[in-house]
């Protein structure tokens, strides 16, 4: 019995020390962290030639800014997820809330659309943070 043992565990270590190593995995890249944001992470659109004024209004800016951030894992255009939809948040204010709500995206808060809150986004301009809401705003049905 000990010798069929010994010849099953003999059997055993020359399989496993014969077999195709397997290399180690590579390291994968970082994920993204949507829960802070570095300055960088919206950049200010500055046109190629200084002396040029930018060609790109603030709404398509905004739409572009607002795609790059983690907004859209909370709110849709058409429908609540888990925040209102910005159609809802068009309805509800007027080019005159721009900044209150610029501060709001910056700041977070809770308690006007529910009790889930939102997310601050500190790194965020106030600028862009404007243009966000400028596209928000332009939603309106």
């Amino acid at each position: 019995m000990k010798r069929l043992f010994l010849a099953t565990l003999m059997l055993s270590l020359a399989q496993i020390s014969c077999s195709k190593k397997e290399e180690a995995p590579k390291e994968k890249p970082p994920v993204a962290d949507n829960t802070s944001y570095e300055p960088d992470a919206f950049p200010t659109v500055k046109p190629a030639n200084p002396d040029e004024p930018v060609a790109t209004d603030d709404i398509s800016v905004g739409k572009s800014l607002v795609e790059g951030a983690d907004c859209l894992g909370c709110h849709k255009i058409d429908a609540k997820l888990v925040g209102p939809s910005y159609q809802d948040v068009a309805a509800k204010y007027t080019d005159a809330d721009i900044d209150h709500l610029a501060t709001k995206i910056i700041d977070g808060g809770k308690g006007v659309w529910g009790e889930v809150p939102m997310t601050p986004h500190a790194g965020l301009s106030k600028e862009n943070a404007k243009k966000m809401v400028k596209y928000i705003l332009s939603l309106k049905k």
